[in-house]
Order: structure tokens, then C-alpha cells, then sequence
């Protein structure tokens, strides 16, 4: 649902959670939050935005990037399809992909970051970045 805040929750009906936990999977802690989901959950646009990248991301399976408006980037790894491709405009709550277990998981659930810029390591907890939007992620 969306919330007139022009950002919406990335899956409907679970929590996000285990941004920057330590583990084993990863090498620098946990970059972003996981959404516990069946593979073919729909994955939506947490904004509006341009698909910057919508293929293989190594570690992060099958992924989609999102650059918004106000600059930030939504990632959503671990998909099984892509419903949208690199330099399409999205809405908020659109629906991009399905999610899926591709990558380094040990089952199926949406990795979702948000990040200050298109790479690696500019992530933010992206659970607190929503609630500061209206979204209760």
C-alpha cells in the first residue's frame, strides 16, 4: 500500500530485517535488510525512479537498482524474474520483478538496500530510511 509519501514498502505483508549483522555470507556485515518471501513474491518500486541496472549481480543473484529522485538507490537482489529492464521509468509501487533465491542465499527472501550512491558500501539502513518516509518496513 502506499502511503502519500511517494515511497511504499518493497514486498507486501513481512518485516525487513538484519541490516548490518555479521555473518558468514558476508564479507563487510550486512548491507541491507531481507524480506522473508516464497520465490514469485512480487517485488515493488519502493519510489518512483529509472532502472539503472536490471541483470546478474555476482553475490546478489539476479538484481534490480533504482536511482530516485532525491538521489538515493533502491537494490533488490536474490530475484527470479525481472519485470522491468535498465532505463525504464518506474512508480512508486510497481511492480519490477519476482523474488527468488539467485546468488549467495540460503533460501528465498527480497535483499533490499537503499544506498547514497550506484555502488557498494554507500548503503543506509534501509528499514530506517523508510520509516523516515512513512513506510513501517
Amino acid at each position: 500500500a502506499t502511503t502519500g509519501s511517494g515511497w511504499t514498502a518493497p514486498v507486501d505483508g513481512v518485516k525487513g530485517s538484519g541490516y548490518g549483522r555479521n555473518g558468514s555470507l558476508w564479507s563487510h556485515g550486512h548491507t541491507g535488510a531481507d524480506f522473508p518471501v516464497n520465490t514469485g513474491t512480487p517485488v515493488k518500486s519502493v519510489a518512483a525512479g529509472t532502472v539503472i541496472t536490471a541483470g546478474w549481480g555476482g553475490a546478489y543473484g539476479n538484481q534490480i537498482v533504482i536511482k530516485h529522485a532525491d538521489g538515493h538507490y533502491s537494490q533488490y537482489g536474490h530475484l527470479s524474474a525481472f519485470k522491468v529492464s535498465a532505463g525504464q521509468t518506474v512508480t512508486e509501487g510497481q511492480q519490477i520483478a519476482l523474488s527468488g533465491a539467485t546468488g549467495n542465499v540460503t533460501g528465498p527472501h527480497l535483499h533490499f538496500e537503499i544506498r547514497t550512491g550506484p555502488a557498494y558500501g554507500s548503503d543506509v539502513n534501509p528499514i530506517t530510511f523508510l520509516a523516515q518516509h512513512g513506510v513501517n518496513a
